[in-house]
């Protein structure tokens, strides 16, 4: 029998001091009380003393299982941007998607892949909001039972999407390590399975599609360039894409307010960093996956980090040049491009990803 979730009101908006911090002790801090939970609990699939590196046998697997279930997205060329840019740039645009992010791919085939038992039982996860909204979309088309644990920056938008969808959710956390931890010890109570939303190796095996599209619809291209945030799509993209064409340079970008994986490639390990208010709010995890970096760490050809001003000045552009309307973290391909961190690529053909919820 599933958990009886009812019995801690998962349908309305909890607080850490409420119930999901139960147990840890009721005289502590917040601060304290998420200490305590990191020391306890361990995620099972995301372990930092024995990384699963995802293969290109899980991308292939994930693309069978999904086909049905996801929207081959359009990765054309836009001569206005390629003319702005002085190279021909082809843009992936995975917020065709139906929840409006690339989320989808991952979410689903993790939710594909649990036993019957897992099924009937549900899952958990914490999230800022598009993995959040692709599991609990995908979780109602296969009746999944699905709680989410999304920290207080998260969007109201994308807060009240989840509802719609009929999922339990909690908004708990200042920022995604502490809703992570909370829905961590939630799972663990209720028996759900936790699922991350960039680190689990099937989510990272997922969002590998993506690459997997982009090889045949641009097979002759030089190079991708991709919004890092936990690290699970570059991951997936650059193993699929390295695979078919080693010669393709793989680049990662982020925001200059949570260069997570950056400090990660220099100390040689995933590492904390702290995180500031960021148009890419998307990107916004402190530590990046450490399967998604055992993954990816020696197929980036190169790391970019943009500031803000660079990541407002792509939005306008896009809406400009190309008609659509991004949030920040899906515009960061374009920022590196036209701050001009690749010219390298000037005269040649490059693909970036807008992966990320369109307003």
């Amino acid at each position: 029998m599933p958990p009886n979730k009812d019995s801690i009101k998962l349908n309305r908006p909890i607080s850490a001091s409420e119930n999901s911090l139960k147990g840890i002790g009721e005289s502590k801090s917040l601060n304290e009380n998420v200490m305590s939970l990191d020391s306890q609990i361990e995620d099972p699939f995301c372990s930092p003393t024995k990384p699963q590196i995802v293969t290109f046998a899980d991308v292939t697997s994930a693309s069978f299982k999904v086909k049905n279930g996801i929207i081959n997205t359009t990765c054309t060329q836009k001569p206005r941007l390629s003319e702005l840019a002085g190279m021909e740039i082809y843009l992936k645009k995975d917020y065709m998607q139906v929840t409006g992010s690339f989320k989808e791919r991952g979410a689903l085939y993790a939710l594909l892949m649990l036993s019957e038992g897992k099924k009937q039982t549900g899952v958990i996860s914490a999230s800022l909001g598009n993995h959040a909204l692709a599991l609990c979309y995908h979780g109602k088309l296969l009746k999944i039972p699905v709680t989410v644990v999304m920290p207080v920056i998260a969007p109201m938008m994308k807060i009240q999407a989840c509802r719609r969808y009929g999922a339990d959710v909690v908004i708990d956390g200042n920022d995604m390590k502490e809703a992570k931890l909370i829905a961590m010890k939630m799972g663990k109570d209720l028996g759900l399975t936790y699922i991350n939303g960039y680190d689990h190796p099937h989510i990272i095996a997922g969002q590998g599609t993506l690459g997997l599209e982009i090889v045949e619809q641009v097979p002759d291209m030089d190079a991708v360039i991709i919004p890092v945030g936990g690290g699970g799509l570059l991951a997936g993209i650059a193993l699929a894409i390295k695979t078919l064409l080693p010669h393709v340079k793989i680049y990662g970008v982020e925001s200059d307010k949570c260069p997570s994986f950056s400090k990660a490639l220099e100390l040689g390990t995933p590492t904390p960093v702290p995180i500031s208010s960021t148009l890419a709010d998307g990107l916004a995890v402190p530590l990046v996956g450490y399967n998604a970096f055992a993954t990816a760490k020696d197929l980036i050809d190169k790391m970019i980090v943009v500031k803000e001003e660079w990541i407002a000045i792509a939005i306008l552009r896009l809406v400009e040049l190309d008609k659509c309307v991004v949030e920040g973290a899906g515009a960061c391909g374009l920022a590196a491009i036209l701050a001009g961190l690749v010219d390298e690529l000037k005269g040649k053909k490059s693909s970036f990803t807008i992966v990320w919820w369109q307003y």
